[in-house]
């Protein structure tokens, strides 16, 4: 048995100045009255009731004891739980560049890649997972942490107006890796979403990759994009709206193919939403950690029994007072 609320057992001191007060009153409530000689009275017997009066204060006590055992709140609690696991270092790398804009993606690709991003990060509990954005240049969103609310606070956040516009694929592989390298895991992968080819940026990806798998880090490349034409934004009007006009999907697939294949990972195709959720769905798979894990948590109130105690003696106080040792004042 367990107790949610403790502290309230700090009450039951309350009853020595209860008791004290019961004791002082006694003394001085003894009723009088003045005769020539007690004698008449010196064989009286004492009877029972005078001594079961005292049992009417001790019936309160335990009563009040058993109420501020209630508001303690009594908890049964079953939990075995039986775990080793070894947590996977992963690092999420996400293209914002003007491009991850385009419409062939519900409501666009930025956002459905936002989204079952979030979704990956709730199903890893025991994953250290941070995340890189990049663009013309790269940058470190979050650290690789067990945190999830940071992470997911930030990829809900994220947006093209966070880096200077373009294409850096080899520099937010290499942010990346600077991150992974300070992880203490065995097992490190990098999940690389772009749209575009390489374009900007001080580091050529391949070179990238060949580091990462130096460093004995997985590469799962995504490619997002829908084969033929897509919308794509292409400037502001005069109310500082985007400008939406059909242009041709290029994606530096061999690129991206050559880096995955570097460092023993994959390389993915995502025409649509639905394309997208089932890469995420197996690189899941494939980077299942070994776990043997056993939890088991239950939790429940076991109050009443102390409640209708404490009822039990109050009524019990209340028939013997006015029933069997009522007194005259």
């Amino acid at each position: 048995m367990q107790l949610a609320h403790p502290h309230f057992l700090w009450l039951l001191l309350l009853l020595i100045p209860m008791t004290a007060w019961y004791i002082l009153r006694l003394r001085s409530s003894h009723p009088a009255m003045s005769v020539s000689s007690a004698a008449a009275f010196s064989k009286v017997p004492r009877t029972w009731k005078l001594y079961l009066r005292h049992v009417l204060f001790l019936l309160r006590l335990a009563a009040i004891a058993c109420i501020i055992v209630v508001l303690a709140r009594p908890q049964q609690k079953d939990n075995w739980r039986t775990t080793s696991t070894e947590g996977t270092d992963i690092m999420i790398a996400l293209d914002i560049s003007s491009s991850m804009l385009a419409k062939d993606f519900e409501p666009n690709r930025l956002e459905a890649a936002k989204g079952v991003a979030s979704k990956f990060v709730q199903g890893r509990e025991s994953d250290n997972i941070g995340i890189v954005v990049f663009a013309g240049e790269s940058l470190t969103g979050v650290p690789m942490t067990v945190d999830r609310a940071p992470l997911l606070n930030y990829i809900d956040d994220v947006n093209i107006n966070m880096l200077a516009d373009g294409t850096a694929i080899g520099d937010g592989i290499a942010t990346s890796l600077n991150r992974l390298k300070e992880g203490l895991a065995k097992s490190k992968s990098l999940i690389l979403i772009t749209d575009g080819s390489n374009n900007r940026g001080l580091v050529p990806p391949l070179m990238a990759a060949n580091v990462a798998k130096e460093m004995g880090v997985k590469i799962y490349a995504i490619g997002v994009g829908s084969n033929g034409t897509a919308l794509y934004p292409s400037h502001y009007d005069a109310r500082n709206r985007i400008v939406y006009s059909p242009q041709k999907v290029v994606i530096d697939e061999s690129t991206l193919r050559s880096i995955a294949d570097a460092t023993g990972g994959k390389y993915f195709r995502a025409t649509g939403n639905s394309a997208l959720h089932e890469v995420f769905a197996e690189i899941d798979q494939l980077e299942k950690t070994q776990m043997d894990v056993k939890t088991f948590s239950h939790t429940e109130d076991d109050y009443m029994l102390w409640a209708w105690l404490a009822f039990g003696l109050f009524a019990l106080e209340l028939v013997l007072r006015y029933l069997f040792l009522r007194q005259i004042p």
